[in-house]
């Protein structure tokens, strides 16, 4: 079946007479900079400020000329305060607040400083795409995403009042997350004008996330601990937790020397900042984060007040060195979630991943 890119921005977005909105892509600051996955996912943002010009006008709602700005370089960081709307300089933050809904097809996330303007606006949401590709048309954006979000009800349901999420890899090694003082959200496909709670989400879509209790309340320490393993490339590289933070990066390949000095240089990026269970059964995992981490578990460190956690960009020693990543161990990734479960208070256990497939399904 064609994709029909009409129908997924009526389906997902619903959008209402007099809505106004806003396409945007970010710009390689430097020949050297842009690659060929980048130049098509720029074309693609036209396709789409094209799809909802044409939806406009049966909808009678708005859609304003490109918006680009320069690249931030860094997954989690503030956008630039100047970019680019029909060729003249256009201030981002005026020209987004402007706006009832904006959709991000970039190389660099900008889901946290989306999520600053929902908080700013209450009728503003946003779609963030960081390395969205063409070919998802054929894989994840082409989902049933009413099965995706009965999908992330299902897991919503396993980790709602959850006090604890233990996590066994296929390498052998453990982590517990502390729940504590958290709420799941869902990250479903569907953002209509007017959604109660979250108003950014990602496409294509299919998680439910949390962020682990990172002891920000007085004389709360975190119980998150254990050992997550990481492969980078042939190496595996072991990360020490401890109170929600990595402490220590085993391994003594030029990967995890790298990765020990990247934590180094700001201390805000050891945060265990999420963890999700990715549910769009179209996804693919080929290496693409933004697909990846639909298709199974993935857990991410940096940043984390956009999704409902307590560091955000002052927590970081400069703009700069902002970060959110996401690592996944879904089905097709080199390592896999031997077991996943949620506990609560009451001793209930409820088994969500077994041998690196679901179970609750």
């Amino acid at each position: 079946m064609a994709f029909d890119l009409i129908k997924l921005l009526t389906d997902v977005f619903d959008p209402q007479p007099d809505e106004v909105v806003t396409v945007a892509c970010d710009m390689p600051r430097s020949l050297g900079e842009d690659n060929e996955a980048w130049r098509e996912r720029r074309a693609m943002a036209g396709d789409w400020q094209r799809a909802f010009t044409a939806l406009g006008r049966g909808r009678h709602f708005t859609t304003r000329p490109m918006l680009t700005f320069p690249a931030t370089g860094a997954n989690g960081a503030q956008l630039p305060d100047t970019g680019a709307m029909a060729g003249k300089p256009a201030p981002i933050r005026e020209t987004l607040l402007e706006s009832t809904l904006a959709v991000f097809l970039t190389e660099y996330s900008a889901t946290a400083a989306l999520d600053g303007l929902c908080a700013e606006k209450a009728d503003f949401r946003a779609a963030s795409m960081p390395g969205v590709a063409k070919r998802m048309e054929q894989t994840s954006l082409a989902a049933d995403y009413h099965q995706v979000a009965r999908r992330c009800k299902i897991l919503y349901e396993a980790l709602k009042n959850a006090t604890s999420l233990e996590v066994a890899f296929s390498t052998g090694h453990r982590c517990s997350f502390d729940l504590r003082f958290r709420t799941a959200e869902m990250d479903d496909g569907f953002l209509p004008r007017g959604k109660a709670g979250d108003r950014v989400i990602n496409l294509p879509s299919g998680e439910t996330f949390i962020v682990p209790y990172e002891g920000e309340q007085p004389g709360q320490q975190s119980q998150t601990a254990g050992t997550i393993p990481v492969r980078e490339g042939q190496e595996l590289i072991s990360l020490l937790v401890e109170a929600n933070r990595i402490v220590k990066v085993d391994g003594n390949g030029e990967r995890a020397r790298a990765m020990r000095a990247f934590f180094a240089a700001d201390p805000a990026r050891t945060n265990i900042a999420e963890v999700a269970f990715g549910c769009n059964d179209w996804a693919q995992v080929t290496g693409n984060v933004l697909e990846d981490e639909k298709a199974g578990f993935h857990w991410a460190y940096g940043r984390s007040d956009h999704l409902g956690g307590a560091i955000g960009v002052k927590a970081f020693i400069q703009p700069e060195t902002v970060v959110h990543q996401d690592i996944v161990y879904a089905k097709g990734n080199p390592i896999q979630v031997a077991e996943a479960v949620a506990v609560r208070t009451d001793g209930v256990k409820t088994r969500i991943i077994r041998n690196g497939a679901y179970v609750v399904f």
